[in-house]
């Protein structure tokens, strides 16, 4: 019978400098688990709260060698000599010793590395990959990846106020060719760019940051990629949206455009109408901001059959706010980040109501990344459909991708791609 030997915390650095927490767990019997923490910087406000020192100090106040005291010693005394077999269990106990209900005390980082390292020391004690031991029978799902290739808002220097411009290549045959039409338009936009005397700088999820004026002139260059490219707009690449709204929206409006655009709810959703009419648009996240449930019913009444409505913070992983959303037909779909709950199973708990209520499910990065590739293997694993990992450049998101063109290798036929099923 294994028990849990050891639990060992590190402060280790993000995708953007800054820090993060990195668990090992430690069996009896010598296999070790790790994990690590990703952060974001668009938070909503009913995410699970990250707990940083505020020692200005160190990091700017950014520093979490708290959060790595109470892993190596409470947590660490709290769960020594118990099972990991019973991931529930463990999670569960987690909760308990926390005590509070957004993980304010010890914090939902420190929480969810010892949740995720636990998984991962099993997986391995077990001689498994990690999909096939989160899993829960024998099917297994590729998932369709939203490929951020233009950042805007809180993830770059630039004026567009939406935050990610997304593509998803829907009519391929397999997760490898898809991987493999991202890229190539990210190169084509790439000199499309500098021909045009854009900068081709990336932001903090690796899509480009030119100075556009507008959403229009940002889809606009998108659109012409994907055609350099060889790939139509009808069946191969759709287009997605995040426009992150929470972050322009002020005194009840939303101010876009730099502030010279100020539109109330009426208007935001038709916007939202006519940009479905004018693109190949499948996807738009948070279009309203995060506590806007009625709003997020009349848009979805109108084009939620046309297109997925996604909801990041208007949902935050979060069972309850999901139900709302569910009774209320607010979104059709639910954007989930490990790290805005703080434990594995809640996670799965989310994903599997939404999908039990037919709603579309995203397994997501955040723009503060690690080189965990634990949410590639966790998409599969719970045939999600769907992944949001970031752009065709920096190798804190193009270790997702690639860690799932070893999953499609090892499932061989079993590897079913996801493709255009998303709005089923």
């Amino acid at each position: 019978m294994i028990e849990i030997m050891n639990i060992f915390g590190r402060e280790i650095l993000d995708s953007r400098g800054n820090p993060s927490i990195e668990v090992d767990v430690k069996l009896s019997n010598g296999v070790i688990g790790r994990a690590s923490v990703p952060s974001g910087a668009s938070t909503g406000e009913h995410e699970a709260v990250e707990k940083r020192d505020q020692d200005l100090m160190r990091y700017l106040g950014k520093g979490v060698k708290n959060v790595v005291k109470s892993i190596n010693s409470e947590i660490n005394e709290y769960l020594k000599g118990v099972s990991p077999l019973d991931q529930r269990k463990i999670d569960q106990r987690l909760i308990e010793l926390d005590g509070t209900i957004n993980k304010t005390r010890l914090g939902a980082n420190g929480i969810l590395g010892v949740s995720l390292a636990v998984s991962r020391a099993v997986s391995l004690n077990n001689r498994e990959s990690l999909f096939r031991y989160l899993s829960e029978d024998d099917d297994f799902l590729m998932p369709t990846p939203l490929m951020n290739i233009i950042n805007g808002g809180a993830h770059a220097n630039n004026n567009l106020d939406f935050q990610e411009i997304m593509i998803m290549p829907v009519g391929a045959c397999s997760f490898s060719e898809a991987l493999r039409w991202g890229a190539e338009v990210f190169h084509h936009l790439k000199k499309i760019l500098s021909d045009r005397s854009f900068s081709t700088a990336v932001g903090d999820e690796g899509g480009f940051s030119p100075e556009v004026k507008n959403l229009d002139e940002a889809l606009g260059l998108v659109l012409k990629s994907i055609e350099i490219s060889g790939r139509n707009l009808d069946n191969e690449i759709k287009i997605a949206v995040d426009a992150a709204s929470s972050e322009f929206f002020n005194n009840n409006n939303y101010q876009i455009d730099q502030g010279s655009t100020i539109l109330n709810t009426d208007q935001m959703i038709k916007m939202w109408e006519k940009l479905v009419s004018d693109y190949p648009l499948i996807s738009i996240e948070d279009p309203l901001e995060e506590n806007d449930f009625e709003g997020y019913q009349e848009l979805t009444s109108s084009i939620g059959k046309k297109v997925q409505i996604v909801g990041d913070d208007l949902f935050a992983t979060n069972n309850k706010r999901l139900e709302k959303g569910i009774k209320n037909n607010s979104a059709n779909s639910i954007l989930i980040k490990l790290n805005q709950i703080g434990t594995l199973t809640e996670t799965i708990d989310t994903i599997n109501l939404a999908k039990n209520s037919n709603y579309g499910t995203i397994i997501s990065h955040r723009s503060g990344e690690t080189e965990d590739t634990y949410i590639a293997d966790l998409s599969v694993a719970l045939k999600a459909g769907q992944i949001k990992a970031g752009s065709l450049s920096r190798s804190e998101r193009l270790c997702k991708y690639n860690q799932l063109l070893r999953i499609e290798e090892e499932l061989g036929s079993k590897a079913i791609y996801n493709g255009s099923n998303i709005l089923k």
